[in-house]
């Protein structure tokens, strides 16, 4: 045996048979041969679908509890967290949560239904080792070898309603694969998989029900080729798990991850850039402190092709002066006016312009004036970079690059700006061409000073 998943040929025909007559269920029933009792016409190769309320009663997986409604739901939100490894979701008392047996699923499967009013059930502790140990004891009392499935009822993400679900399996496979088969037109199956434990667990449901006393049904007519592995093969984890986090983890995850990939990004494709990806990173940058309550950002998306060729071709050449004036030759001019190339590179140009006239304080001494001013700078480089992580957040590459700085005036006149935006600086944005080379680890320890 590989440990894949198995294939097996589709039934020509099936049956779902309701098992009826058995007791109410308590802690040492023998559940094997009540249902051999009740089912004595059981054949080779019948899948018995046993609710795992049945299983936890006999199994003495019951908590007792308060019978008043709030005692018995205080009872019933402390065996969740008591069940629980992890929250991944949570609304109100409504908790989605991961079990110690892998399961992500509501209530982690607690449940007060159809048990007696001072008392909750819990899933049974290992349902593929319950499941075993009732084929077993039906083998010994009626000497056929059937499959068994202890199911469960859940809800789905996305979907509305309830259905069952396996939740242990002994004697046939959980998980059957189509992978390398082909369709009746001719197209070989890549990835498919069918959870026919799930499938027979749901079928036999509608004969059960959530209202009759009827814990137990029987699946004839489908193939148990087994594999050994019991539920555990439809478990999702790792990294073929895209939703394992929940909302509040994919938020700070998500948040952690868009810092750490903040690159600066000088090679971009040809691939133009979503303007709403850009408008929502515009969203998350005014959300930056700022000094007397102000909003002191404005981003100016350069967009035509003609103006920002105009604009870089005027920053170029008094960048070029300015050069010159200050004593560069020409290769040395030359070599510098490359690092300009990206914002010609780039498919878009955003322009961040701090503008304090509507906010910022007058004082009448210079110390209070510099520090005024240097509020503001802060709190533009507050939302410049939330701007960046936003971008990487989105998916998108991005360069903050600080010529506009030295050409204002220029800034201002080519892109027919008013005569209090300061440009600070600009953002060249696209997609990365390259991945960006691992960044050396940074000790935080080596940033910190301690008082």
């Amino acid at each position: 045996m590989d440990g894949g998943p198995v294939s097996a040929p589709a039934p020509e025909r099936l049956e779902v048979l309701p098992v009826g007559g058995l007791p109410e269920l308590r802690p040492g029933d023998d559940l094997p041969k009540l249902i051999a009792k009740c089912a004595p016409w059981l054949e080779n190769g019948d899948v018995v679908v046993v609710t795992s309320k049945a299983v936890s009663k006999v199994e003495g997986q019951l908590r007792t509890v308060p019978s008043d409604v709030d005692g018995r739901d205080a009872a019933r939100q402390q065996a969740i967290s008591d069940e629980a490894v992890r929250v991944v979701a949570a609304r109100g008392p409504t908790r989605i949560v991961q079990t110690r047996h892998g399961f992500v699923i509501a209530a982690a499967g607690v449940d007060a239904s159809n048990v007696q009013n001072d008392e909750i059930a819990l899933l049974p502790v290992d349902s593929d080792a319950s499941a075993a140990r009732i084929r077993a004891g039906i083998s010994d009392a009626l000497g056929v070898d059937v499959a068994v499935i202890v199911s469960d009822t859940a809800g789905r993400a996305w979907r509305v309603g309830v259905t069952d679900h396996a939740v242990g399996v002994a004697g046939m496979t959980a998980l059957l694969s189509l992978r390398g088969e082909t369709d009746p037109q001719g197209n070989v199956l890549i990835v498919t998989e069918v959870a026919v434990a799930d499938e027979a667990a749901a079928a036999a449901d509608l004969v059960k029900g959530k209202l009759t006393g009827i814990p137990v049904a029987v699946v004839r007519g489908l193939s148990t080729v087994d594999d050994g592995r019991g539920v555990s093969t439809l478990l999702r984890g790792g990294e073929d798990d895209m939703f394992s986090l929940g909302t509040a983890e994919a938020l700070a995850e998500g948040r952690r991850q868009a810092v750490t990939a903040r690159r600066s990004v000088r090679f971009f494709t040809a691939e133009p850039v979503d303007p709403e990806a850009v408008r929502r990173a515009v969203a998350a940058a005014i959300t930056a402190p700022a000094p007397h309550h102000t909003t002191p950002w404005r981003f100016v998306l350069v967009e035509t092709a003609s103006v920002r060729e105009r604009l870089l071709t005027a920053m170029r050449s008094r960048w070029a002066e300015d050069l010159a004036g200050d004593g560069f030759t020409p290769a040395q001019i030359a070599r510098r006016l490359r690092r300009g190339d990206l914002l010609v590179e780039a498919p878009l140009l955003v322009v961040p312009c701090l503008v304090t006239t509507d906010g910022a304080h007058s004082y009448p001494d210079t110390r209070r004036s510099d520090a005024e001013r240097t509020m503001f700078h802060v709190a533009m480089g507050a939302g410049v970079e939330n701007f960046l992580v936003a971008l990487a957040a989105e998916g998108l590459g991005s360069c903050w690059v600080s010529s506009t700085l030295f050409c204002a005036d220029l800034v201002r006149a080519e892109l027919d700006l008013p005569a209090d935006w300061q440009p600070m600086g600009s953002v060249a944005v696209g997609h990365a061409a390259v991945a960006p080379a691992d960044r050396p680890p940074r000790d935080p320890d080596a940033f910190l000073l301690r008082r």
